[in-house]
């Protein structure tokens, strides 16, 4: 026999008032009387009402949260420490709000389902945390709710909000460092080249060659895992074993290539010296220690949610935010 669940009108009834006395002492109104206030609690009690919030929710127009979308596989979201660190710093900036985050781990070929999530209400904004070319369906939730990405994203950046890295300056300040260490035939691991930051990566690198009138050892592409970094690496020694440094886009495929040198007995720096991108705890476990550029990922986070939350409150915050990179030298190079 299932178990009845009490209503509003039920419990207006047993209070003696009207459904929208009920509502507004649910609402904590200050504009009722105390006692019609001590009436209606006391009929909650007995009746043991439970609010309805998606009811609430839906007059309002508003879900109370806000969606991490994660366009990747699930593998690599627990990988990587990247996507760790970016949810920890939205978190630390909606904690002090009523709105709750939800985390969505979604592809193309779930992207019916996640736009018809989006479009159910479930969601007050969207916050893009990875991007690739073939990820239109994210920009298809833009008709939906404001969306904000971590990072440039792929189309119309100038009218879009973002949350940026210097990827550029910091894969040139790795290159120029590796340059400054005496290191003249360098090759890099890049990221993904059909996402932003992994061309924004590689053009810094090129360009800081090209400044330094170096021609670039082999270019292999990764794709910001372990596995991709290891493959990625033997491709360049299959390439080129005289290379004596390298700017690798990012730590998780810095480290899984420190492993493959060691493998191959290749001494890292005195041989081929490494520079990687995140200054994530990869750089730090295993060693040696990898020199890296450091970039904000917690901070990112929380101007992510900070903008979205403006945005959904009306403001105007800005477009486009542009965070900085450092050098953090350790032993790698």
């Amino acid at each position: 026999m299932g178990t009845h669940s009490a209503t509003l009108e039920e419990v207006a009834t047993l209070a003696g008032v009207s459904r929208s006395t009920v509502s507004r002492v649910i609402n904590g109104s200050p504009s009722v009387s105390p006692n019609a206030k001590a009436a209606v609690e006391a009929a909650i009690l007995k009746l043991h009402y439970v609010p309805n919030h998606a009811a609430k929710s839906l007059a309002s127009k508003r879900a109370g949260a806000v969606t991490a979308l994660i366009p990747e596989g699930i593998g690599r979201f627990f990988r990587d420490p990247f996507f760790g660190t970016i949810l920890s710093g939205i978190e630390s900036y909606l904690e002090s709000t009523d709105t709750t985050l939800t985390i969505l781990i979604a592809s193309n070929a779930t992207k019916r389902k996640t736009a018809a999530y989006v479009a159910g209400g479930n969601a007050d904004g969207v916050l893009v945390l990875s991007h690739h070319t073939s990820d239109e369906f994210v920009e298809m939730l833009e008709d939906k709710v404001p969306v904000v990405y971590g990072g440039r994203p792929l189309h119309g950046a100038a009218t879009k909000y973002f949350i940026d890295t210097d990827n550029v300056g910091g894969a040139r300040m790795a290159t120029e460092y590796l340059i400054s260490q005496g290191r003249k035939h360098i090759a890099t691991v890049s990221g993904p080249l059909d996402m932003p930051s992994g061309e924004d990566r590689l053009e810094g690198f090129l360009a800081a060659l090209k400044d330094a009138g170096l021609e670039p050892g082999p270019i292999e592409a990764g794709d910001f895992t372990a596995v991709g970094g290891a493959e990625a690496m033997a491709r360049v020694l299959e390439r080129d074993r005289n290379i004596d440094g390298i700017f690798i886009a990012s730590d998780l495929m810095a480290r899984a290539a420190i492993d493959v040198m060691k493998l191959e007995g290749i001494a890292v720096p005195e041989q081929i010296a490494v520079v990687g991108f995140d200054d994530s705890v990869m750089a730090t476990e295993g060693q040696p220690q990898i020199t890296t550029v450091r970039q904000d990922s917690f901070e990112q986070g929380r101007l992510m949610a900070q903008i979205l939350m403006e945005r959904l409150a009306g403001k105007n915050p800005d477009h486009v935010i542009t965070l900085p990179t450092t050098l953090v030298v350790r032993e790698s190079a």
